[in-house]
């Protein structure tokens, strides 16, 4: 539906951003798209994701403002609206995207409140909105490094400068704040910033006066969801030529920022991983929107390439510390692995657009071994620290260098693009979860909680009761059904799930007697209000070994359990480091809830042995001839969920285990 044009006061709220019956969250497909699903929002109840999600609303998102302020973004927009004297603030250029994230989680997180609430959220959004506006430009130009620090110079330095990186921060923001509130205060700014954009960028010939892109990519799914929310058809035009202009040498041509190749004709992802994953998520959303069957095609054989020799067993992604990138096929390092919290939010994000485009349950795959793991362990259990980078393994005598590259959780960073990265990703988590299509409703992510949809104005609604992923039995129980019209409940079964059954009413059924399709577990009948279903996902531990090119972990294996992957950390085993221990593959490993640990986690015991390391010397190689050194103590090893480690005291960290 367009956007009314004119400006509305913040006293007046418009009516309900979901009276047109589509979901509010961050992907709202066009009247016209092709995607195979449409998204569904989810009523999270209780359970895991509930408990991190109340954290998150309840710590995170309300310290923003306090970070935000001490750290100088906030005066920036102060300064550039000339409302206080002073210089820039900052390290960095990108700053005001910052501010833009932290009012998307706020924005999606005020959708939430319950009647009652005090007021601070609001009120703190409603402060930093017009502080946004207040420094925004006549022409609609808003970045406050560039109004400040560089004299007022515009585009003149497109690939570290990130303004278009922060405009679409901006428009996000601006999406967010208008579904979840019906307000248009912070969405006039980003329809202006974007007009200008629109006025200023194109190709040559176009009478524009600029035909170049930003060296981080983010504006161009920004715009597909600015055309979304108001129906201006030349901002999707506009993200269509920008995702175009990458691969030209616009930027020198370099893989770091996606411009070495155009991305229609690449064949792996490469560069800095960020940068790659926002601009295959736009690719996703403009084959969506257009029916680009070239686009969707370099984006399914991009996201296999990726998964198949790029990614870790977290989920995350990137290889090395220097250019934030991917690195080389099975390049995938343990103590140097970079995977930073927000290649673990562009992977889910991207990947949620796959899924919606395709229907393919593998996408949703790669989102919850992303979302427990390489994603999650970004936050720590508290919600007030952060980790930059996500290593699989931290070695014995480790000296931490801080900062972005830390190992160790901290409060806030000079580059601060985690935190809110990850409290918007969590506050607006229930779009991620399910869909629907014509023939019935898709449920990709088990939470407790209430999944509904729509079938040509019937409603459907399943309310789910799990203790997921400690426990791998899900009920389910239709609420809503129309009379006497079949459709599809389907399940995903877990790409790690090696044996599940499923219930339904009196008739019980095994992997055998009801096959998965495409990672989907369909669900036809005509179902009745009060019809039961209950899933059991098998959740025995098991060992993964990684394919035998990945040279940092021959001869490991890893501990994984339903979706979560496990770790080993010093302060389990006392006497000594991790780097001697040896695990003992022939016993078998076993489960144990402590409710009392990392609040409340299921543990997996395995059985290992300390080497017999020899005395140091000057040099620390020997003869392969000669004798192994024998081993040494038994040993009860203690492996917790990755997602929970350094949040204890400081000490070493090892996913992949040696078995030799």
């Amino acid at each position: 539906m367009p956007r009314p044009r004119s400006a509305v006061p913040f006293s007046t709220p418009l009516a309900s951003p979901e009276a047109d019956g589509a979901p509010m969250g961050p992907v709202r497909l066009g009247p016209g798209a092709r995607a195979a699903l449409s998204p569904l929002a989810v009523e999270v109840r209780a359970g895991f994701w509930d408990t991190r999600r109340a954290v998150n609303a309840r710590t995170s998102i309300p310290q923003g403002p306090g970070l935000l302020e001490s750290a100088g973004n906030l005066r920036n927009l102060r300064v550039a609206a000339g409302t206080v004297e002073g210089e820039f603030q900052g390290a960095y250029p990108f700053v005001d995207s910052d501010v833009y994230k932290w009012l998307e989680a706020a924005s999606w997180q005020l959708a939430q409140e319950r009647p009652g609430a005090d007021g601070t959220l609001a009120a703190d959004v409603e402060r930093i909105v017009s502080l946004v506006a207040d420094a925004q430009q006549p022409d609609g130009y808003l970045n406050t490094w560039f109004q400040l620090l560089k004299g007022g110079e515009r585009y003149r330095d497109l690939r570290w400068g990130h303004e278009l990186y922060c405009a679409g921060h901006l428009i996000q923001a601006a999406v967010a704040h208008h579904r979840s509130t019906g307000r248009t205060e912070l969405l006039d700014v980003a329809v202006k910033f974007a007009d200008h954009i629109d006025s200023v960028f194109g190709l040559p010939g176009s009478g524009k006066e600029i035909d170049g892109i930003d060296g981080h990519p983010e504006v161009e799914t920004a715009l597909v969801e600015l055309y979304r929310e108001t129906g201006e058809r030349r901002y999707l035009d506009l993200a269509g030529y920008f995702v175009d202009r990458f691969g030209h040498g616009l930027l020198g041509g370099e893989a770091y920022c996606q411009d070495r190749v155009p991305l229609r004709e690449a064949t792996d992802v490469e560069g800095h991983a960020v940068r790659q994953l926002y601009l295959l998520a736009a690719a996703a959303d403009l084959a969506t929107e257009t029916g680009d069957a070239e686009l969707r095609a370099a984006a399914e054989r991009l996201w296999a390439a990726m998964t198949a020799a790029k990614t870790h067993v977290t989920g995350g992604l990137g290889a090395h510390h220097d250019e934030e990138d991917f690195g080389d096929p099975y390049e995938l390092p343990n103590e140097r692995a970079y995977c930073e919290t927000c290649a673990a939010i562009a992977s889910i994000q991207w990947s949620w657009r796959m899924a919606l485009l395709t229907g393919e349950a593998r996408y949703s795959d790669l989102i919850e071994r992303t979302l427990y793991n390489g994603f999650l362990a970004g936050v720590s259990l508290d919600g007030e620290r952060w980790l930059y980078v996500n290593p699989l393994q931290v070695r014995d005598g480790h000296t931490d260098p801080g900062g972005d590259q830390s190992a160790r959780r901290t409060r806030w960073f000079r580059c601060a693009c985690c935190p809110p990265n990850a409290m918007r990703l969590l506050a607006s988590l229930e779009h991620y979860l399910a869909s629907s299509d014509a023939g019935g409703l898709q449920i990709h992510q088990y939470v407790t909680g209430r999944y509904a949809g729509d079938l040509g104005g019937a409603p459907v609604t399943v309310s789910a009761v799990t203790d997921y992923p400690w426990q791998g039995t899900i009920g389910l129980t239709v609420e809503e059904s129309p009379a006497e019209r079949p459709w599809t409940l389907s399940l995903r079964i877990p790409q790690w799930c090696g044996a599940y059954r499923i219930r339904c009413g009196d008739q019980t059924y095994d992997q055998t007697d009801a096959p998965v399709t495409d990672g989907w577990l369909r669900l036809e009948r005509t179902w009745a209000p009060g019809d039961r279903i209950v899933l059991d996902l098998g959740l025995e531990p098991r060992l993964t070994a990684a394919d035998p090119r990945v040279d940092a972990v021959r001869g490991c294996v890893a501990i994984e359990r339903g979706p979560l992957v496990y770790c080993l950390e010093q302060v389990d085993h006392p006497g000594g480091g991790l780097d001697d221990i040896v695990l003992d593959t022939t016993r078998p490993l076993a489960v144990k809830h402590r409710p009392d640990l990392l609040g409340g986690v299921t543990t997996v015991v395995a059985s290992g042995h300390r080497r017999h390391l020899p005395d140091a010397g000057w040099w620390p190689y020997r003869s392969a001839e000669a004798d192994a050194p024998p081993a040494g103590e038994s040993l009860e090893l203690t492996a917790i969920p990755y997602y929970a480690w350094a949040n204890r005291e400081d000490g070493s960290m090892r996913v992949w285990l040696p078995t030799s």
